[in-house]
């Protein structure tokens, strides 16, 4: 399972013999950018559907759906979420880089503790007592399950011969994901959506180690492989997949399945494309503890009073006022010019009879 290409990498990857300090951080950063580009795009994405509600746009579904992918780009919040994104994949990139599948798309869970930080400022709403227990539950969830994990093994490539069954796999769940999604409308629906990125997010970033793993061998291993045109594609499908999620419901909705799913095919993805394995080694109760407090912790997170029901769908007063602005924009249309009164018509008469 563990390609002979491991040996001949001169990057500074992580062995196994503990969680690398530079991976974390670097993946910390990356869950930060992930967590700003979901409050971003998805502010830019409730002010857009806002205005189709007043203005519905005309046409079949697919110049519709292109229509407010283009509408997107002209709004700042997205600008802004996108350029988070950017960064956040350059940060994982260096993670992936220099430590584990296993160990890194893990951390990004903790996208979740950003996601209601940074969304609580775009949104205006405060976090409560709830809230704050379950972002220290998963504060200690992924530190205890971190320092339990002790991956070990794992190489830096892996080989065609895996990646073909592997991809057949992830194709059939997206294809399942996708019917189930077609069949229901609503908070079920951003969830299975959610789901489909996830799938989409564990896969870039599997591809992302196996074309930074090859970079030791040079640009023409790196430009002939074929990796990197995959990386490029599965990305692109997936930024698409999540702009279609943040559409469909609120963040409460779609972020668990997004990050808790992200991480868990990562592991296996882990395990059957590199030869990593999470062993918990002398600690199992430890590692035990900290996964029931990472979904205890992001279950409290998706349903507290701070992030459930209107938290992200109700923006601040701007948002409200280019609501109201484009009523009355619309109300005055329909009534056609304004007339002058009678007062003023009667003024206009006198003025004239004096001239």
């Amino acid at each position: 399972m563990v390609s002979p290409r491991a040996s001949t990498t001169d990057w500074p990857h992580d062995s196994g013999d503990g969680v690398n300090a530079l991976t974390v951080a670097l993946a910390l950063l990356a869950a930060t950018g992930n967590g700003a580009a979901s409050v971003l795009q998805r502010r830019a994405a409730v002010d857009q559907k806002d205005e189709d509600t007043h203005h519905p746009p005309a046409g079949p579904p697919l110049r519709r759906a292109v229509r407010r992918l283009l509408g997107l780009l002209r709004r700042r919040y997205w600008l802004a979420g996108f350029a988070a994104m950017v960064l956040a994949a350059a940060f994982q990139a260096g993670a992936l880089t220099v430590g584990e599948l296993s160990v890194v798309q893990p951390l990004l869970a903790s996208e979740l503790l950003f996601t209601l930080l940074l969304g609580s400022l775009v949104f205006r709403h405060r976090p409560d007592v709830i809230t704050w227990l379950s972002f220290l539950m998963l504060a200690v969830g992924l530190g205890l399950f971190m320092g339990a994990a002790a991956p070990t093994g794992g190489s830096a490539t892996s080989d065609v011969s895996h990646w073909l069954p592997v991809g057949a796999c992830l194709l059939a769940a997206v294809a399942v994901l996708g019917v189930v999604a077609h069949s229901v409308h609503g908070t079920p629906r951003a969830t299975v959506l959610g789901a489909i990125t996830a799938v989409g997010f564990a896969c870039t970033a599997a591809l992302i180690k196996e074309v930074t793993g090859r970079l030791s061998d040079g640009e023409s291993a790196v430009f002939t492989s074929g990796y990197l045109y995959a990386t490029g594609a599965v990305g692109l499908l997936s930024f698409l997949m999540l702009q279609a999620t943040l559409r469909a419901g609120t963040l409460a909705a779609s972020q668990p399945a997004l990050t808790l799913g992200d991480a868990l095919v990562s592991v296996v993805l882990g395990w059957a494309l590199f030869g990593e394995k999470v062993s918990l080694g002398g600690h199992p109760l430890a590692g035990v503890l900290g996964v029931c407090l990472i979904a205890g912790g992001t279950t409290g997170l998706a349903r507290s009073p701070a992030v459930h029901g209107e938290w992200d769908t109700a923006p601040d007063g701007g948002a409200r006022r280019a609501s109201s602005s484009l009523r009355r924009a619309l109300r005055l249309r329909m009534r056609g010019p304004a007339r002058p009164s009678r007062g003023r018509r009667r003024g206009r008469a006198r003025r004239r009879g004096r001239r």
